[in-house]
């Protein structure tokens, strides 16, 4: 583990993004869940319990990736949109006051919440794809704020 003991503590915050892709009727439904009406998937709410699932994520990182650093976390967000008809955007902003970064839960909270949407709607569809998992944005530390340029969303 990196010795980070003599960095002072600053704002961090880091945004990640990623997305799963599906059949346009996978997506449909997820949209009548948004829009308050039946589904026909059987396992409930996908984008809650992928919200909760990314959140809970990003808590537990240090669990998950050998040698990260465990974090105060003081804020995490999870949106989950559909964009198009057969995406699901996911995208998870990060917050902490320490020594280090939180990319690493930023990053482990989207690809939960894509494994936990795959999850929630296997049932109907297991050609689904999780792609584009990537750092958007991070800021705080020694290091420079980084924003990737090409991020289209």
């Amino acid at each position: 583990m990196v010795d980070v003991s003599a960095k002072p503590e600053t704002d961090r915050t880091a945004v990640a993004r990623g997305r799963v892709v599906m059949q346009p009727a996978t997506l449909a439904m997820i949209r009548e869940q948004l829009a308050g009406e039946e589904s026909d998937l059987p396992k409930g709410d996908v984008l809650g319990v992928a919200r909760l699932a990314g959140l809970m994520a990003a808590k537990r990182t240090a669990d998950l990736i050998p040698l990260c650093h465990p974090l105060p976390l003081s804020a995490v967000d999870v949106g989950l949109t559909p964009e198009g008809d057969d995406s699901l955007m996911i995208e998870a902003t990060v917050r902490t006051v320490g020594r280090t970064g939180v990319e690493m839960e930023a990053l482990t909270a989207v690809s939960v919440a894509a494994l936990a949407v795959y999850d929630m709607c296997k049932a109907v569809d297991r050609g689904m794809r999780i792609a584009d998992v990537r750092l958007v944005r991070k800021t705080g530390g020694a290091s420079e704020d980084f924003e990737r340029a090409d991020d289209g969303g």
